[in-house]
């Protein structure tokens, strides 16, 4: 049986006791170790372990146990799944990995189900053409993929965020399913992209890479907190051909400008990033699947006014279930005979990254295709006016 430091175990049953539906761990977890500044950096990465494993293996833990012994028997679980991931039976995933409403909803694979129960890569995105020197510099670095040549993962202990790298904007922590999404969208220089559900603006800042500065981009959240960290962050990473603006999802766009491109990066359930965020496995439930499937349809409803004829709408989701994925794309289309569907913009990424064929207006990765969150991507072309 492991035995962990009993102080990370006294921290990680403090940041457990404290988590919630209405308060994530992961949130938790970052205001418990705000507060513990003689922390150790390897003892804070060992509060992180201790609490992600937890929840992580928490179908296999007996309750009648204390939760110190629970958490320690999450750790064995880990231990053992790193050495040999196959001895745990599919059954037991399909039963304990993840909660019962979830088969309904989608299907249960086992490769995915084994890869919920690994530790999450962690991915960089470099500036255009950075790639390789960042690797050098930061160490611990390398690039996985050559059709994301900008994709890193990391695999060192260092505190990013206080790295020379990352204050001087060479490089953002973004998962490489994210990434694709604006690699799919394809901006170019000088076109005009409204990112409608930018949040901090992770997206955003792919955008204005993609787009070398150039054009404008119109980045809009219901939040105002949200917009200002994406002040910060586009500040940092010097990208500046964009506004934000605040948009509720109503009918009303922020400007009556048409649009090249519009990305509509919706909220969603989230189960792709369970491998991440294992505690999003047993704080969601069906009913949220189903409402925020109507928001989701709503949001391309009224965002799909403002793309110009012959311009791109695309739909993102990281979560995998029918009603988010596939039902919201039926429903569009059953809906909106102005827009075709679009063959997403590199076929070389629908064969490396995907259950895509050439052709198909649709994407869906997996986390076991490369290590990141598992995404749903659907493309449109608005028809131009003669067509319609």
């Amino acid at each position: 049986m492991i035995r962990p430091n009993p102080s990370v175990v006294s921290r990680a049953v403090q940041v457990i006791r404290e988590s919630s539906r209405e308060r994530p761990a992961d949130a938790v977890l970052r205001e418990v170790l705000r507060g513990e500044r003689e922390l150790s950096a390897v003892d804070a990465r060992e509060v992180s372990r201790a609490v992600f494993a937890y929840f992580r293996w928490f179908g296999w833990l007996d309750r009648k146990l204390s939760l110190e012994a629970r958490i320690e028997g999450a750790l064995e679980f880990d231990a053992r799944f790193r050495k040999n991931p196959f001895t745990l039976p599919a059954e037991n995933l399909r039963t304990k990995a993840v909660p019962p409403w979830l088969a309904g909803e989608m299907e249960l694979n086992e490769r995915w189900l084994r890869s919920l129960q690994r530790e999450p890569m962690l991915w960089l995105r470099a500036r255009k053409g950075q790639g390789k020197a960042l690797a050098k510099k930061l160490g611990s670095a390398r690039c996985r993929e050559r059709a994301l040549p900008k994709a890193l993962v990391y695999e060192g202990s260092k505190n990013l965020f206080e790295t020379e790298q990352f204050q001087l904007g060479e490089f953002e922590i973004q998962d490489i399913a994210s990434q694709l999404v604006g690699v799919l969208c394809n901006p170019k220089p000088g076109e005009t992209w409204w990112d409608a559900c930018a949040g901090e603006g992770g997206k955003t800042l792919h955008l204005s890479d993609l787009m070398e500065n150039q054009g404008l981009i119109w980045a809009t959240d219901r939040a105002e907190w949200r917009l200002e960290r994406l002040k910060q962050r586009a500040a940092r990473a010097k990208a500046f051909n964009y506004r934000s603006a605040l948009w509720d999802g109503g009918p009303e766009p922020p400007t009556k400008t048409p649009f090249n491109g519009v990305l509509v990066d919706a909220p969603c359930s989230g189960v792709g990033t369970w491998q991440r965020n294992p505690h999003a496995r047993w704080a969601t439930t069906s009913q949220d699947v189903k409402e925020l499937t109507a928001g989701q349809k709503r949001l391309l409803a009224h965002a799909a006014p403002s793309v110009e004829p012959g311009g791109k709408l695309v739909y993102s989701v990281c979560t995998l279930t029918r009603a988010e994925t596939a039902e919201v794309v039926l429903d569009f289309n059953g809906a909106h005979s102005e827009f075709e569907p679009l063959r997403l913009h590199d076929p070389r990424l629908a064969k490396e990254f995907g259950s895509a064929h050439p052709g198909t207006a649709t994407l869906t990765i997996w986390p076991y295709d490369w290590g990141g969150n598992g995404m749903f991507v659907a493309a449109w072309r608005r028809k131009p006016a003669d067509s319609v």
